[in-house]
């Protein structure tokens, strides 16, 4: 039932919803003023999907604890207004009762929206509605000077609304962003296309991003995995309403699994919309692995609620904390594990190169495929075509994102993070860019040419006069 279907329902609601909202606002800013004056400003948060080692700061954190939530959905509009620190796992369970959810849902449960438009996002609707911040109409932002400012694609504040993306909460933090939403069918129909070439692959995603149907048939969702140079699919998925069996890959059937078959006809399957949505996080893709999850003897007794991202990452953290794998390794007379834990963008008629040259040199499989344009229409207007200047793809090419996510062997006498350093060279030659939310070992003059260089900088004085907030490069790659 739409939120308009009862008369006085949709707006008692709706101020209810905004009411908690300016409650949690007022917390925020309390807590930012109980701050010390020249304490680093950072959020109060115990978890975090971020990869890389975060600054020690002895300060009280800002309370969001008022910004968890869904504000209002309106069903006609097709828009949402949305706490910034909402996961994608409430978000989607207060738009799916309307058939409809955001134009791109990151991976996993516990992402935030404002996570995901500071520090980028992508899905498998990624090659036709780009990232998640291009669906962005307006968002409130606390700015590292203190004040929330509404930014918007064309107000006083419109290079905060364009430089924010990819600044990882060093221009300040989202309150509230209103986003456009999509109708969506209840099933998705699936299909698995294996490849033995790399080439054929790339070749087969270009042309499917481009006419958006393949075969006969439409193509709504398109990612990919590579299991080895000889083993790769492409899995197309297609909106559907029409009624039948569905797969669950919440149990002991694995989801990336599911994908594999000896080729010819494509692999069939279908999922709900929620689960296929949701495909990835049960298994954390296929990191759960790591956890003796994918056993069918511990997958049998392991609980549900616990076959989900957010566990297996306290899983991570205690490791880190700990050092339980290297102290593992070493009682085996291992060398200590280096993390590579990367997203990274290269241009699609480079997707083999990269992937050939990463099979050799890098011991990681699978890894995972996701096709991204920049959206051609609708969303925030991108004057002089580089509306994002933080994270600069160009309007009209086609990107494959690669994601891999395990560690590998360290080497004697190599310098730390040899194998990332490796691979941010393959990108740049490659004329990509990697996300930021892991490792990272740029020197600053590369980095400010590759992540907004002087726009940055004048954006950080504009809104973080006194450097209440980290800058990007010491937040990004410097080691504390």
């Amino acid at each position: 039932m739409s939120l308009l279907g009862k008369a006085g329902h949709a707006p008692a609601a709706r101020e209810s919803g905004f009411a908690a909202h300016r409650a949690g606002v007022d917390r925020l800013l309390a807590s930012y003023r109980a701050i010390p004056e020249h304490a680093n400003v950072r959020l109060a948060k115990k978890t975090s999907n971020l990869f890389r080692a975060r600054a020690e700061n002895p300060a009280p954190g800002l309370d969001v604890s008022g910004l968890t939530r869904v504000i209002a959905v309106d069903p006609v509009a097709r828009t949402a207004d949305v706490a910034g620190m909402t996961t994608y796992e409430e978000l989607v369970a207060a738009t799916l009762p309307y058939g409809l959810a955001p134009l791109v849902v990151p991976q996993l449960k516990t992402i935030t929206l404002g996570g995901a438009v500071t520090g980028l996002g992508i899905e498998s609707t990624s090659f036709r509605s780009g990232l998640p911040h291009e669906s962005v109409l307006e968002m409130d932002v606390l700015t590292g000077a203190g004040e929330i400012l509404t930014a918007t694609p064309d107000n006083e504040h419109a290079d905060l609304f364009r430089g924010f993306p990819n600044s990882y909460g060093t221009l300040g933090y989202t309150v509230r962003l209103k986003i456009e939403l999509e109708e969506v069918e209840p099933y998705v129909a699936l299909r698995h296309l294996r490849f033995r070439d790399l080439r054929e692959l790339e070749a087969a995603l270009a042309t499917i991003v481009t006419d958006r149907e393949h075969e006969g048939e439409p193509v709504d969702y398109l990612d990919g995995v590579v299991f080895s140079a000889e083993e790769s699919y492409l899995t197309l998925g297609r909106r559907t309403g029409e009624p039948g069996p569905v797969s669950d890959y919440t149990g002991m059937d694995i989801y990336y699994r599911s994908i594999q078959h000896d080729g010819g006809t494509p692999k069939r399957d279908r999922l709900t919309i929620h689960d296929y949505l949701w495909r990835w996080d049960t298994d954390w893709f296929w990191c759960s692995r790591a956890f003796g999850t994918q056993n069918p003897k511990i997958r049998r007794f392991w609980p549900k609620r616990y076959r989900r991202s957010s566990f297996y990452w306290k899983l991570v953290a205690l490791d880190r904390k700990y050092d339980i794998g290297d102290k593992l390794e070493a009682r085996k007379g291992n060398p200590p594990r280096e993390r590579v834990v990367q997203d990274i963008e290269v241009p699609v008629e480079r997707t083999a190169d990269f992937v050939e040259w990463f099979l050799r040199e890098i011991p990681i499989e699978p890894i995972w495929l996701c096709p991204l344009r920049l959206r051609e229409t609708g969303g925030a207007e991108r004057p002089g075509g580089r509306a994002w200047p933080l994270y600069p793809l160009e309007p009209g090419r086609t990107y494959v994102n690669v994601g891999f996510w395990s560690a590998v062997p360290t080497v004697p006498g190599q310098q730390e993070g040899a194998a990332n350093r490796a691979i941010e060279r393959k990108v740049t030659e490659f004329d990509g860019h990697k996300s930021l939310y892991s490792d990272s070992y740029y020197d600053k003059d590369e980095f400010a040419a590759l992540y907004g260089g002087n726009t940055y900088t004048e954006l950080k004085k504009r809104y973080d006069p006194d450097q209440r907030l980290l800058d990007l490069y010491s937040k990004a790659v410097q080691r504390r």
